[in-house]
């Protein structure tokens, strides 16, 4: 007996439920991917299974730098490859080498983090073939939103955009600056808008300019790997519960955290900012470059897989910027605010190790008026934004 199964992913960015195939259970369980049971058990008669044509040592070697990948066990790098290359091929009726369902989405989401030019894929099906109770093989195949003429004329298009992008980059940029350059462009290149088309695949941001947390992400993963730089994407959730994605990246052998989306002011606006949207940043830098213990200031890992503990803060922004601060340094602020008045800038972020130091650097800065001190302008009076959670204060100048 044969047994149809159709999923369908749903690609949004609040949060959703996680359903199982074959099974009339749901967990609640916060996911930017929405797989839904939208089919009843089918009997149809037998299709034709597709073996792959790429071998596994092909395969397995470009996987070698895929994070997912890197942390399955054997059987699942195995479903994973075999995964893989359907998406890749556009095939059908795929025997996988596995029959546990639960494994098989796991694996699925897996191939998606570590594939962001996988742009075209909506979900998958897969048809369990029994003997009486026995199940004994499961056939995949992948939902496509778009068929291959399509998928090459858009790749096109992505192309055009990503070497366009990566030819502003300066030749002699080590990795932090590579994903600064990211990280910058990509915030001055698109808008977040909740309602852009593809919102949850690098089309949107790449051919759109408009998108969301995951497609943001995505980009950003796209574009460092591009630029030679590891990146892979994070799922989870933010304050009040909210799905979201960002990236985990690495940077002179370290691991850090970086949150395209959280950087742009646009996002900021339609994320009900209480602060006038003339009065924001253009670019917030917070969430480029932070620890472990930073982010989960704010965010919430529930990733497919599990992330690595990140303590570096060498390529943290304000650390390579100078204007990180351990202790209240007065000679240092007084630098930091001279030197912005000579480039021009608007307004100027300090940051601090802890709250023993931004709550120093508030008091005297604020509670005793001492920004003044630093202000080339006669007014009496100074627009500032400050972040506890993550122990900033920026003021404009």
């Amino acid at each position: 007996m044969k047994k149809t199964l159709i999923f369908l992913i749903s690609m949004f960015a609040l949060t959703g439920a996680l359903f199982y195939a074959g099974q009339g259970l749901s967990r609640s369980e916060s996911s930017l991917f929405r797989q839904e049971d939208v089919g009843a058990v089918q009997e149809s008669e037998e299709l034709p299974e597709q073996v792959l044509s790429r071998t596994n040592e092909e395969l397995r070697e470009q996987q070698r730098d895929c994070y997912a990948f890197g942390k399955l066990s054997d059987e699942e790098q195995q479903v994973y490859l075999e995964i893989l290359e359907a998406l890749i091929d556009f095939r059908e009726n795929v025997r996988l080498s596995s029959c546990d369902t639960e494994l098989i989405s796991r694996v699925f989401q897996c191939v998606l983090n570590d594939h962001p030019e996988i742009f075209y894929v909506e979900g998958y099906s897969y048809t369990e073939y029994t003997l009486g109770d026995l199940l004994k093989k499961i056939t995949f195949t992948g939902s496509y939103s778009f068929g291959p003429e399509e998928v090459s004329q858009k790749q096109k298009q992505i192309d055009d955009y990503v070497n366009q992008c990566l030819a502003g980059m300066p030749e002699d940029a080590d990795e932090y600056e590579k994903v600064k350059y990211v990280y910058e462009y990509l915030i001055h290149h698109t808008d977040y808008d909740a309602a852009a088309k593809d919102s949850q695949n690098i089309c949107s941001v790449f051919l759109e300019r408009k998108s969301v947390c995951q497609g943001y992400a995505k980009a950003t993963q796209y574009l460092l790997n591009r630029a030679g730089v590891f990146a892979t994407l994070v799922l989870g959730q933010v304050v009040g519960g909210e799905g979201h994605a960002w990236n985990l990246v690495r940077i002179d052998g370290e691991y850090y955290y970086v949150d395209t989306t959280w950087g742009d002011a646009s996002y900021q606006a339609v994320g009900g900012s209480t602060y006038p949207i003339e009065k924001i940043p253009t670019i917030n830098y917070d969430y480029l470059g932070v620890t472990t213990e930073q982010l989960e200031q704010t965010h919430t890992m529930d990733n497919v897989v599990e992330m690595p503990l990140c303590t570096a803060i060498e390529a943290n922004y304000y650390v390579r910027e100078g204007t990180y601060f351990t202790e209240w340094d007065e000679d240092k602020i007084e630098k930091i605010f001279a030197d912005s008045y000579k480039r021009g800038e608007t307004y100027v972020t300090l940051k601090c190790e802890g709250s023993d130091v931004y709550q120093k650097m508030r008091e005297t800065l604020i509670g005793q008026q001492g920004i003044f001190r630093y202000l080339n302008s006669p007014d009496k009076a100074v627009s500032y934004v400050e972040n506890e959670k993550q122990y900033s204060l920026s003021f404009w100048i």
